[in-house]
C-alpha cells in the first residue's frame, strides 16, 4: 500500500518528538504497527529523523534566534519537533520552500494547536526571509526574458 508524502512526514515527526525523551531509536517496531507500514518504510523514516536530530541543535539555534521574547525550553516539544523537521527541510531538501512551511503548519494545526501554527509560521518564514529565498531575490533581471 503506497504511503503518502505527508503519512511519511507525519511519521518522521513522531519519531522525532519521541527523542525528546530518550535519544535511543527502539521504537521503529511501534510505528510499524501503529501506521501498518512495512519495515523499509519505517528505516526511511528513522534515517530522516535521525539526519534531523544530527543537526537539531544547529536548528534550535534558529529556532531561538527567531523566537523572540521566547526561551527555547518554553517552546513545547511537539512544536520544536516541528520547526526542527519544517527547517531541516526548508534548509537541507529540495522540497519548495513553501510546501515545508505549509506542511509544518498543518502538522502543528494536526498535533499541537491552530494558534501554534501561526507561530511555527512565524518562525519559519522569518529563517526563510534571511536565507535571503524571497521572490525577489530569486530572480534577477539577468533571468527575465520577455
Amino acid at each position: 500500500m503506497a504511503q503518502s508524502i505527508q503519512k511519511f512526514r507525519e511519521i518522521v515527526f513522531q519519531l522525532l518528538y519521541s527523542r525528546c525523551f530518550e535519544a535511543d531509536s527502539g521504537e521503529l517496531s511501534l510505528v510499524m504497527r501503529l501506521h501498518a507500514i512495512p519495515k523499509k518504510r519505517a528505516l526511511e523514516a528513522e534515517k530522516l529523523a535521525s539526519a534531523i536530530w544530527e543537526k537539531h541543535e544547529e536548528l534550535d539555534l534558529l529556532i531561538a534566534d527567531k523566537a523572540i521574547d521566547y526561551d527555547l525550553k518554553r517552546i513545547t516539544r511537539i512544536e520544536r519537533s516541528i520547526l526542527r523537521l519544517g527547517l531541516y527541510e526548508l534548509l537541507h531538501t529540495d522540497l519548495p520552500d513553501k510546501v515545508a512551511m505549509a506542511e509544518a503548519v498543518r502538522l502543528t494545526r494536526k498535533f499541537a494547536t491552530a494558534e501554534g501554527g501561526g507561530f511555527v509560521n512565524a518562525i519559519l518564514d522569518a529563517v526563510y526571509h534571511d536565507q535571503g529565498k524571497t521572490q525577489g531575490e530569486a530572480i534577477s533581471e539577468e533571468q527575465v526574458t520577455c
